[in-house]
């Protein structure tokens, strides 16, 4: 029972933070959703008995890809559609 409700929780959190990164507008906030997005799918994993698959999901996808995201932003507008 309490495992389902951490599934639960789990998923909740994933599309939540999937309908936060489609609604954002300031791009830094949409990458730290994706990362957190990320965090949960890793999260979901272990769970999952994969733990694996969590630690790269969690290093790559959560860790990596989020900071690359960063340095491009600030590279760039950090406002999509050209605002500043």
């Amino acid at each position: 029972m309490i495992e389902m409700l951490v599934h639960l929780l789990v998923i909740a959190g994933l599309i939540a933070s999937a309908l936060l990164v489609y609604w954002f507008r300031d791009l830094l906030a949409a990458t730290l959703s994706a990362g957190i997005f990320s965090f949960l799918i890793s999260l979901e994993f272990y769970i999952l008995q994969a733990p694996d698959v969590a630690i790269s999901q969690a290093a790559i996808g959560a860790g990596l890809t989020t900071a690359i995201f960063i340095v491009a932003i600030r590279a760039t507008n950090r406002y999509e559609g050209g605002g500043s």
